[in-house]
């Protein structure tokens, strides 16, 4: 099982992926937002190169637990990458990008370098939390 995680944002997409045997999660990269094409594709890419077989794309619920347009704008980006063969799963992800930005601070990174991995890092917090959530680490086929 190979699981990658999506942290969406209006100007970036952090991914995070899971080791081969689905119980830690990574940071991987950050995709600059240009256009829905161009950000798929390189979604797309990253998936290929790591043979995904789960994506877990973060939901930035509301607080109150309903779904604005952040969360749509998330779900149009896993139901356009939705094929037979991955599993999309929605995560509520809500607060994790002000976590990243609180381990960040506290690992001391610096403040050019924070604003490079924090989607990331969120994306991994994400990942992370979905990972952790299975029954005694199940893996997944």
């Amino acid at each position: 099982m190979k699981a990658l995680a999506l942290d969406v944002g209006s100007k970036t997409i952090g991914l995070a992926g899971s080791d081969a045997l689905g119980i830690t999660a990574q940071p991987i990269t950050t995709v600059r937002r240009t256009n829905l094409k161009a950000d798929l594709q390189a979604v797309k890419q990253v998936m290929a190169e790591r043979e995904i077989t789960h994506l877990i794309v973060g939901l930035p619920l509301n607080m109150d637990g309903t779904e604005g347009p952040s969360a749509q704008e998330a779900r149009k980006i896993g139901d356009a990458l939705q094929t037979p063969q991955l599993t999309v799963i929605y995560w509520d992800e809500r607060l994790t990008t002000v976590a990243a930005q609180r381990s960040l601070l506290e690992s001391n990174v610096s403040r050019k370098k924070r604003k490079e991995v924090v989607d990331q890092v969120a994306a991994a917090l994400i990942l992370q939390g979905w990972l952790d959530s299975r029954p005694n680490q199940e893996p997944i086929d």
